[in-house]
C-alpha cells in the first residue's frame, strides 16, 4: 500500500476542509457507513459459538456514542445504516416485557435474521438498555447521529415478515396486523395479507420441535422467497412470510385497484419511521415487490419528506430503469455490475478492461448506483474467500468511489480488515460476518474500546483506516469526482505497449474547473505506464493541451504533467496501487 500524506490544500491554497463545505451547498453524495449494532458495540471478548445473549451478550444502541460517531464521520462519511433495529425474530425470553416468544424452531441462529421482522413498529430489545424504554433509546441514538452531522438510514423490509409476526406497539388508528383479516381457506385473494397453502400444514426440511414446543402452521403461509409450498427446503427462507402485494403468482395477473391492504399498511410503516427522524430507508429486495408499489408509496412519504432517500437492493441489470424512474428509488445497488466485476478483476483474473462495460450498462443512471465493497450479504475483501489480505483493496476502493457520481457504502469493520475468519454457529466459516447468531468482532472492539475510541489498532490496521479516509474523502471534497463528468481512456490504451489493460485501469473525471485523472493498477508487480489521452479527451472536457503542475490526491506529491494528444504520459503506480492527479484544465 502507498504511503499517505495529507493533503490539505490545492493549487489556489483553498483548504479542502472549506471546498467541502462548499459541498454541502451545493451537492453531497452519500457515503455511507453500513453496521449491526447488535455485534458493532458488543464488547464480549470471548463469545462462544452459537451461544444464546446471556453468554455472547449483545450491542446496544445506547453504546453508539459521540465518540462512536465522530470517529465514523471522519472516514468521510454522511449517512449511518443502522441494519437490524426493527424488532425480528430472536431466541432471547422479553415475556416479562410483554413481547411473546418466539417459536426457536423457526428461527435462524439464536439472534434470528435482521430480516424476519415481528414488529414493524417496534425496536428489537436485544438492542436496549433498559427494553421498556426502547423506542426512546432509539430516538436518542437519531438525535446523536444528527448531532454528529450525521444522516440514519435503517432497513425498509417489505417482502415478508417472520413467521410469527405481530405487533404489540402499533400506534393506535394504523391498520391491523398482518393476515388479521385474511380468508385462509384461500390461496390468494387481493384482499389477503398472505399466500395460503390451503389443507397443507407446514412442514419445511428443518426440525420444527415436539410436543408443546413445536411450531404449527395451518394452512402453511408461502415462505419469504417466492416458495409457493408447504416444504420450503432448508436454503429456502422459511423463516419468513410472503407478503401479498395483489399479485396471482399462478398467472401473474395484478389486482392493483382497489389498492391491496397490504400497500396501505406498508405506507404507514413508512410514515412512521420518517416521522421519528429516520433519514432514508435501504429497501430489501425490491424486485420481488410490484414497482408499481413503490411508483405509489414513495411520492406519498416524499410529500411529507422531501430529502428522505430511497436506496434499492436489486440484482436484475433489465430492472435498474424502471425502479428508478418509475419506481422512484433514489439509489440502488449496482452489485451485479460493477461488484460482481471489481470481484471478478482481484480474484479471478477478469481483465480490468471490462470496467469499461460496468459504466456503459448504467450510462444515463450511473449517479444513482450505490457501490460497495462489502456488505452483510457478501464476503469480506480479507476473508479468504475472497482477496486473503486487506492491504490489495486501494485500486477497487477507488473505483467504486470515482467511476461516477452516486452513492458509496462501507461495512462495519471493513476500514481495518475484518476477515471474517470466525465460524459464530449458525452462520459457519464462511467469508462474512454473521447476522443470525450473538457475536462480537475482534477489530471492532479494539477500534471502539468500549467507545472511547482512542486507536487501539496495529500500525496495519491504522494505516489501512486512514486510507479509507483519504479515498471517501475524495467522494465529496473534489469537485470533478463529486459532480463531474466521466471519460474513460480505455480504447486507445488497448494495443499500448507501455500499458497492460488487464491489469490496469484509466480514466478521468472533470468539472468546470479541473481534471481528475485516475489510473489504478490490480497487479502485484509495480507498474510503469504510459498513458494515451486522445485528442477527442480535449474536446470534450474542454481542455487545453500544454504543461500542468498536477497534485496526487492520495500522497500530496506535487508534479508537472506534459499533456497533448500525441505525447504518452508516464506515470508509476505501485502493486495494488492507485494514483490521482488533479490539474487545472
Amino acid at each position: 500500500m502507498a504511503t499517505l500524506k495529507d493533503n490539505t490544500k490545492n493549487k489556489s491554497g483553498r483548504s479542502s476542509a472549506r471546498r467541502g463545505s462548499a459541498v454541502e451547498a451545493v451537492k453531497t453524495r452519500p457515503v455511507i457507513y453500513q453496521m449491526l449494532p447488535r455485534l458493532y458495540t458488543n464488547y464480549c471478548e470471548s463469545p462462544r459459538p452459537g451461544a444464546p445473549i446471556t453468554v455472547n451478550g449483545s450491542g446496544k444502541l445506547n453504546d453508539i456514542n459521540g465518540n462512536v460517531l465522530a470517529m465514523i464521520r471522519e472516514l468521510g462519511v454522511t449517512h449511518v445504516w443502522y441494519t437490524g433495529v426493527i424488532e425480528h425474530s430472536h431466541d432471547a425470553d422479553y415475556t416479562r416485557y410483554g413481547i411473546p416468544r418466539d417459536n426457536p424452531y423457526v428461527i435462524k441462529g439464536r439472534a434470528g435474521s435482521p430480516y424476519a421482522i415481528t414488529d414493524y413498529y417496534d425496536i428489537d430489545p436485544d438492542l436496549s438498555v433498559n427494553v421498556t424504554e426502547r423506542l426512546k433509546e432509539f430516538d436518542s441514538l437519531v438525535e446523536r447521529t444528527h448531532d454528529a452531522g450525521l444522516k440514519v438510514i435503517i432497513d425498509f423490509v417489505p417482502n415478508h415478515v417472520a413467521r410469527q409476526y405481530r405487533s404489540d406497539v402499533r400506534p393506535l388508528g394504523e391498520p391491523a396486523d398482518f393476515g388479521a383479516d385474511d380468508d385462509t381457506g384461500m390461496f390468494f385473494s387481493p384482499a389477503n395479507d398472505f399466500y395460503y397453502i390451503t389443507r397443507q400444514q407446514f412442514a419445511p426440511q428443518v426440525n420444527l420441535g415436539r410436543g408443546e414446543e413445536a411450531y404449527i402452521e395451518f394452512p402453511a403461509k408461502a415462505s419469504g422467497n417466492d416458495c409457493y409450498t408447504a416444504f420450503p427446503g432448508v436454503n429456502d427462507w422459511y423463516d419468513t412470510v410472503k407478503l401479498n402485494y395483489g399479485v396471482d403468482p399462478w398467472n401473474g395477473s395484478k389486482h392493483f385497484d382497489p389498492i391491496p391492504p397490504v400497500w396501505h399498511k406498508m405506507l404507514h410503516i413508512l410514515r412512521y419511521w420518517a416521522s421519528r427522524g429516520v433519514d432514508g430507508f435501504r429497501c430489501d429486495m425490491v424486485h420481488m415487490v410490484p414497482v408499481e408499489f413503490w411508483h405509489w408509496a414513495i411520492p406519498q412519504v416524499k410529500a411529507v419528506n422531501p430529502e428522505i432517500i430511497f436506496i434499492a437492493e436489486i440484482y436484475d441489470v433489465a430492472l435498474y430503469r424502471p425502479y428508478l424512474d418509475y419506481g422512484c428509488f433514489d439509489y440502488l445497488y449496482d452489485k451485479v455490475n460493477l461488484y460482481d466485476t471489481l470481484r471478478g478483476v482481484v480474484t479471478a483474473n477478469v481483465s480490468a478492461a471490462t470496467l469499461t462495460s460496468c459504466w456503459q450498462t448504467v450510462e444515463g443512471v450511473s449517479g444513482r448506483m450505490l457501490h460497495f465493497l462489502e456488505n452483510h450479504d457478501e464476503q469480506r475483501y480479507a476473508s479468504p474467500q475472497f482477496a486473503g489480505r486487506a492491504d490489495t483493496v486501494l485500486p477497487a476502493l477507488v473505483v467504486s468511489c470515482t467511476m461516477n457520481t452516486g452513492a458509496m457504502m462501507v461495512y462495519m469493520g471493513q476500514e481495518v480488515g475484518e476477515p471474517a475468519l470466525d465460524a459464530e454457529g449458525f452462520s459457519g466459516r464462511d467469508g462474512r460476518t454473521t447476522i443470525f447468531d450473538y457475536w462480537s468482532v475482534e477489530k471492532i472492539r479494539r477500534m471502539l474500546n468500549k467507545g472511547v475510541c482512542d486507536g487501539q489498532l496495529t500500525s496495519q490496521e491504522t494505516q489501512l483506516r486512514d486510507m479509507y479516509r483519504r479515498v471517501l474523502a475524495l467522494c465529496n471534497n473534489e469537485e470533478a469526482i463529486r459532480e463531474g463528468s466521466f471519460f474513460d481512456l480505455m480504447y486507445v490504451n488497448y494495443e499500448n505497449q507501455h500499458f497492460n489493460p488487464h491489469r490496469q485501469y484509466a480514466y478521468m473525471r472533470a468539472s468546470e474547473r479541473e481534471v481528475v485523472l485516475v489510473v489504478v493498477n490490480f497487479d502485484s508487480e509495480k507498474a510503469d505506464v504510459g498513458i494515451n489521452i486522445p485528442a477527442h479527451a480535449f474536446e470534450c472536457l474542454k481542455m487545453s493541451p500544454g504543461q500542468r503542475f498536477a497534485s496526487e490526491l492520495l500522497t500530496g506529491e506535487r508534479r508537472r504533467l506534459t499533456l497533448a494528444p500525441d505525447v504518452q504520459l508516464e506515470l508509476s503506480v505501485q502493486p495494488h496501487g492507485a494514483v490521482l492527479y488533479r490539474f487545472k484544465k
